[in-house]
């Protein structure tokens, strides 16, 4: 199988798309470039096979490139190891041959360009996979917990997004109009005036700071938000639960139906901001 019909290569959390030069790991792209995605393409085209390091040599570098071939090669070998978790003592993928070559040694799932997949296996043998799960371009590979297909990161962002700059309109609307919420309380009974105030006080005053920070988070694209957002979401979930009972102050001018509705929608809305999070920042399966 010649490298130039190959477009994508998936091993393990790992895939490689030769088309668009990217490296990404459960969806990730992860950094790497030049030689070492070019090293890593050529093992994965012979997955199974020994690569020497002359073959390596007059591929990647021409006779009249004038460089130091052993220590360029080491260094785009030990950056494709760093990008996989790899290493040399105990190799899952890039194996040393001594003074002979390397192998990937893992199998590789490659799609190829107009023909059907393959799952190429060390020893040289192949499999071929169902069109419908190999050749489609838009397939991606699956959450490691969710099991379900990763979707593009920028969505799964611009939710998260969405969904705070939603609850921080509720905060603000809550406080533009506290004379009202005082009024909806008390003609409930009378101390529940100063209950509502003093609630939407306290969580409102702490849900703007925390919603501002999660989307400047989000923004930014903080790479440890997943882990962050973890340890908070006993405190989040808390605080959205009591904000999903609001609608209830509303009975009489949007009906109890319509109230219900929107409380549970509410309800549900933390766990979903859980889900976009895994799915945006992937918590690498332990080894």
């Amino acid at each position: 199988m010649q490298q130039k019909h190959i477009r994508v290569a998936r091993f393990g959390l790992f895939e490689l798309d030769l088309s668009a030069g990217e490296l990404r790991k459960s969806g990730v792209k992860l950094r790497l470039q030049g030689q070492p995605f070019q090293v890593l393409a050529l093992l994965l085209e012979r997955a199974g096979d020994v690569v020497t390091r002359e073959e390596l040599q007059q591929k990647l570098w021409p006779s009249d490139t004038f460089v130091d071939f052993d220590h360029s090669l080491n260094t785009a070998i030990n950056k494709v190891r760093e990008a996989l978790g790899d290493s040399a003592s105990s190799p899952r993928y890039v194996e040393t041959l001594a003074r002979r070559g390397y192998r990937f040694i893992a199998p590789v799932q490659a799609e190829a360009a107009p023909e059907a997949a393959q799952t190429l296996i060390p020893g040289g043998q192949t499999v071929a996979q169902t069109p419908a799960a190999s050749t489609d371009p838009e397939a991606s590979p699956l959450h490691p917990e969710l099991e379900v297909p990763i979707p593009r990161r920028a969505i799964t962002r611009s939710l998260f997004a969405l969904t705070q700059v939603m609850y921080l309109s509720f905060y603000l609307s809550a406080l533009f109009l506290l004379r009202y919420v005082q009024e909806i309380g008390d003609s409930l009974r009378h101390p529940w005036g100063t209950v509502l105030v003093v609630a939407v006080l306290i969580t409102a005053g702490v849900g703007i700071p925390l919603r501002l920070y999660l989307l400047s988070a989000i923004g930014f694209d903080y790479q440890r938000l997943g882990e962050k957002f973890r340890q908070m979401f006993p405190f989040i979930l808390a605080l959205d639960q009591l904000w999903a009972i609001a609608p209830f102050l509303l009975i009489e001018q949007i009906g109890l139906g319509a109230a219900f509705a929107v409380s549970a929608a509410l309800l549900y809305l933390p766990f979903s901001e859980r889900t976009l999070i895994r799915m945006a920042y992937v918590k690498p399966r332990a080894r």
